[in-house]
C-alpha cells in the first residue's frame, strides 16, 4: 500500500510517524512538505492508496491540492489533517474519507484504515467487456462514461482508456450500478466523476462537457443532488 503525508511542519511529520508506528510498525508513509512535490510523485506508478493532507500549508491551499490529486488519481483516498474544523464540509464535498484535527493519534489512524477498508469493499463490483477479440475486466468504479455509437458503446475509463464495446447501449446500461445516471439519449455518466451539474451541461473531472436533455433537466439534477447528499451522509457516518 502506498501512503503519503503532506505537511509543511517537521514536528507534524514526526507525530504522524509515531501514530503510524503504534498502529502498525511495518507501515511506512512517504513524506512531503509541499503540494508540488506530492503531485509530482502522485503522477508516478503505482498511485497513492491514501494521502494525509494538511489544509493549511505555507503558500498553498490543501483543498486545491486535493482537487489536482483527484484529477490525477481518482481512486486515491484523501484524509484532511488540520488545526480547525472550518473546512469539514468542503472536505467531504471532495469525498475525503476522513477529517482529522491535529495532533494525529493512533486512534485516528486506526479509524482511517477502517474507513478505507469499508470504502473499498463498497466499490469492488466489476464487469468484463469484450473489445474485438480481447476481454477487459474493469471495476464499475473505473468507468466514467458510456456513450452510444451506432450498434456499439464507447466506454471511457478513469485512466484515460476508451473501449469500444460491441453490444447494445441498453444492455450495457443495465449492468451499471446506482452510481450511474442517464443524462441524455445514449449518454450515461458515473456521478462520482461529475464536477459540475448545470441545467443543460454536465462537466466531468477530465474536462469533458456533456449535454443534458432539457425536458428531463430538473429530474436529472434532483437525482444527482440526492446522490451527493447520500454519499456525503455515508462518508460522515462511516
Amino acid at each position: 500500500m502506498r501512503i503519503a503525508i503532506c505537511d509543511d511542519e517537521l514536528r507534524e511529520h514526526k507525530r504522524f510517524e509515531e501514530a503510524m508506528h503504534d498502529w502498525d510498525p511495518k507501515s511506512k508513509a512517504e513524506k512531503f512538505f509541499d503540494g508540488a512535490s506530492l503531485i509530482a510523485s502522485a503522477e508516478k506508478s503505482p498511485q497513492f492508496d491514501i494521502v494525509f493532507l494538511d489544509i493549511y500549508l505555507s503558500d498553498e491551499n490543501g483543498m486545491d491540492i486535493a482537487k489536482k490529486l483527484k484529477e490525477i488519481s481518482p481512486k486515491t483516498e484523501i484524509v484532511f489533517v488540520t488545526v480547525s474544523t472550518d473546512h469539514a464540509v468542503d472536505a467531504f464535498s471532495l469525498y475525503a474519507i476522513h477529517y482529522i484535527v491535529k495532533p494525529v493519534t493512533t486512534d485516528d489512524i486506526t479509524e482511517v484504515f477502517r474507513r478505507l477498508t469499508r470504502s473499498r469493499s463498497a466499490v469492488d463490483e466489476r464487469i468484463t467487456l469484450t473489445v474485438g477479440r480481447e476481454r477487459h475486466t474493469v471495476f464499475l468504479d473505473q468507468i466514467c462514461l458510456l456513450e452510444s455509437d451506432n450498434h456499439a458503446v464507447n466506454v471511457s475509463l478513469s485512466d484515460g482508456r476508451r473501449l469500444k464495446v460491441r453490444m447494445s447501449f441498453k444492455e450495457l446500461e443495465k449492468k451499471m450500478n446506482k452510481n450511474f445516471l442517464r443524462i441524455n439519449r445514449g449518454i450515461v455518466v458515473n456521478m462520482n466523476y461529475i464536477t459540475q451539474m448545470g441545467t443543460d451541461t454536465c462537466v466531468l473531472q477530465n474536462g469533458i462537457r456533456l449535454p443534458i436533455t432539457i425536458r428531463q433537466s430538473a429530474t436529472i439534477r434532483t437525482a444527482y443532488d440526492n446522490y451527493v447528499f447520500e454519499r456525503l451522509s455515508r462518508r460522515k457516518g462511516l
